[in-house]
């Protein structure tokens, strides 16, 4: 099950709310939403995600995640101009179900979003699902360089969970012929 949401400011989490202030007028916002089938219990996936540190090796434009505490976390993100960063804040957190979060005052990028673990039915694993709501910096120009270079969120995160999931089912990610560095060394 897979899907992907462009979505009115009211579909989005909670607790966004809509900036006020004219120079937001440049951003994009949209919301992506991916669901991932994975043959594992959902206690196991939230405790893999929880621990924010795990995620480097699963998110592919992640390029570090600092522990601030045990609810803020700062996000170094590889973008189409170089990278950004934002601290995130832990906004709802059910153990073995759900995390939510969004970011602090002065994200170079705005998001807030949530990733539920719930029993797949018919005892096949769980079902993944994570919701993104992001401010595309640059509006229109900024959502096409990130779609050119790959970068934005709504393909992200279907790549992210893709990895997620051979990363939980097998032990491992499987890799193209080129590896992450020959990447950076090509600039993509």
């Amino acid at each position: 099950m897979s899907e992907i949401l462009t979505a009115r400011r009211d579909d989005a989490p909670a607790s966004e709310a809509k900036s006020a202030d004219p120079s937001e007028s440049a951003r994009e916002n949209e919301t992506a939403a991916k669901t991932v089938t994975i043959n594992r219990d959902p206690r196991d996936l939230y405790d893999f995600w929880r621990d924010f540190g795990n995620l480097v090796a699963v998110l592919e434009n992640v390029r570090r995640i600092e522990r601030i505490d045990d609810r803020r976390t700062r996000w170094v993100v590889k973008a189409p101009t170089g990278t950004v960063q934002w601290v995130t804040a832990v906004v709802d957190d059910q153990p073995g179900r759900l995390i939510a979060w969004e970011s602090e005052p002065g994200a170079d990028v705005r998001n807030s979003g949530r990733v539920e673990f719930l029993p797949a039915p018919g005892g096949r694993g769980s079902w993944v699902r994570a919701t993104i709501h992001y401010d595309t910096p640059g509006g229109l120009i900024g959502k096409i360089a990130a779609r050119l270079f790959q970068r934005e969120p709504a393909i992200q995160a279907r790549r992210d969970l893709r990895r997620f999931k051979q990363l939980m089912e097998t032990g491992e990610i499987a890799t193209g012929a080129r590896t992450h560095a020959q990447r950076e060394q090509r600039g993509e």
